[in-house]
């Protein structure tokens, strides 16, 4: 499958090798590359690689504009920051991102005011939905959202059996959502219909409490599970 994956950080590079590593044709896309390119820090002085080095050992993975990373891509993944999300998909552009599905793994923290970090978007709305009403044409599905990278792509990390959730209004999308995260490792009892999109907005509000356990574990090798009786 063509996917485009939107965004360089840490997120969007482990996803990008993971898929490239499954066999699929992936794309980075990024505002500027060649500015991404010329960038030789880690970003923000310790976290994940520069995307350059990053690249470099993985070669397979292009890198391109938003708009040329998403005009022949199958699936496009939001791996941006939540905060700028809709700015990213706009540069996108609509024609790229009409008929297409787009799993939206971001979240809108907000840490202008410090720590812990607050949401952008709550209670009524979600990113999610943001998304799917500036283009209702294509096809949004929220999905991995509610646990770090690493476990995105390898939950065999976690012991025993936890939870990815999907949410989404379109069934068709939400399937190809489930087949790309059993790819991934997930199994099919692993993964939570929701529901319709609009259940996004409880899968978003997860996060502060996702970082308040990262804190007292010291590290985000956790994720979720469901007990039932």
């Amino acid at each position: 499958m063509k996917i485009a994956v939107l965004g360089t950080g840490v997120v969007g590079q482990t996803l990008a090798g993971r898929l490239a590593a499954l066999g699929h044709q992936v794309t980075v896309g990024t505002r500027d590359p060649e500015a991404t390119l010329a960038r030789t820090a880690p970003e923000e002085g310790s976290g994940p690689p520069a995307f350059s080095a990053w690249q470099a050992e993985n070669p397979q993975v292009e890198l391109a504009t938003f708009d040329g990373a998403t005009v022949q891509a199958e699936l496009i993944i939001n791996a941006t920051g939540g905060g700028v999300s809709l700015e990213a998909l706009a540069a996108a552009g609509a024609a790229n991102l009409d008929g297409k599905v787009i799993l939206d793994v971001a979240n809108t923290l907000d840490f202008s005011n410090g720590y812990p970090a607050s949401l952008s978007v709550v209670n009524t709305d979600s990113l999610a939905e943001q998304i799917q009403r500036a283009y209702p044409a294509a096809r949004v599905v929220k999905s991995l959202n509610t646990m770090n990278c690493q476990v995105m792509v390898d939950p065999g990390s976690v012991p025993g059996e936890h939870a990815v959730f999907v949410s989404g209004d379109d069934p068709a999308a939400k399937a190809t959502v489930a087949e790309l995260l059993s790819e991934l490792g997930w199994p099919p009892s692993a993964i939570w219909d929701l529901g319709s999109l609009s259940t996004a907005r409880g899968v978003e509000m997860i996060l502060p409490l996702w970082l308040s356990i990262m804190r007292k574990l010291g590290g985000g090798e956790f994720n979720f599970a469901i007990a039932r009786a």
